[in-house]
């Protein structure tokens, strides 16, 4: 299906990029990867705007072209009560100015039927307490999705896939932990990386500005006291 094309991904290194990675190269795709994490193709840090068009121009010099560009990378530095001001904007750079800028370096050499895939997270709508940057990252490349989709409109389709609980540890689960999700069971890295190639495939042609949840419906379902294995303990010393 992806034999001879050219798919960028970020943080592909581990995780769920590692799984994207895989299934790309099972599917007959150049696979190129950016990743602070040693890897076989560049090890840098997307915050870093040299490294950025450094790995950019080893892309275009190797293959003229992109066919597919997956904004994977992300990470947390915490929230309100732990975060720097510095470190808040790194995250920011990570996860919302490397996807914008490599979707500029590589705006003159999207092939046809070019697409770009951004990672985003349920928690660009829902949150944990101090977890500010993440959240804020995730938000922001979920609105640059449709801001890209606009702007590169009739030359790259954009779309995003918004994860919840998807475990990358291979540990099992019971009771709760599976209960409240209605599919029955926590997530998978691989169940991101088939919508991600179906996003990307010709199959998805009509697609664009999307964000889809891959949550196994745990933000749809209402939990209370007693729901789904789930007991709220108040503990008075």
């Amino acid at each position: 299906m992806f034999s001879n094309k050219v798919a960028v991904i970020t943080g592909g290194a581990g995780g769920i990029g590692k799984i994207i990675c895989e299934e790309f190269q099972k599917a007959g795709a150049h696979v190129c990867v950016i990743d602070k994490q040693p890897n076989n193709y560049f090890t840098g840090d997307v915050a870093s705007e040299d490294a950025l068009r450094a790995f950019a121009h080893k892309v275009i010099n190797q293959h003229g072209k992109v066919d597919y560009l997956i904004n994977n990378a992300c990470l947390s530095k915490g929230g309100i009560e732990n975060c720097s001001y510095e470190d808040f904007n790194y995250v920011l750079r990570v996860g919302v100015s490397a996807p914008f800028m490599l979707a500029k370096l590589f705006k003159n050499n999207f092939n046809n039927g070019a697409a770009i895939v951004n990672i985003s997270s349920s928690r660009d709508r829902m949150s944990q307490a101090n977890t500010e940057s993440y959240t804020a990252a995730k938000g922001g490349i979920s609105a640059l999705t449709h801001a890209l989709a606009v702007s590169l409109s009739g030359k790259v389709r954009v779309n995003s896939i918004s994860p919840g609980w998807i475990d990358t540890t291979n540990s099992e689960f019971s009771g709760s932990d599976m209960q409240q999700h209605p599919a029955g069971r926590v997530g998978n890295p691989l169940d991101i990386a088939n919508m991600v190639l179906f996003l990307c495939s010709d199959k998805a042609r009509f697609i664009t500005g999307e964000n889809i949840t891959i949550d196994g419906g745990m933000t749809r379902q209402m939990i209370y006291h007693n729901d789904c294995g789930w007991t709220y303990n108040i503990n008075i010393p």
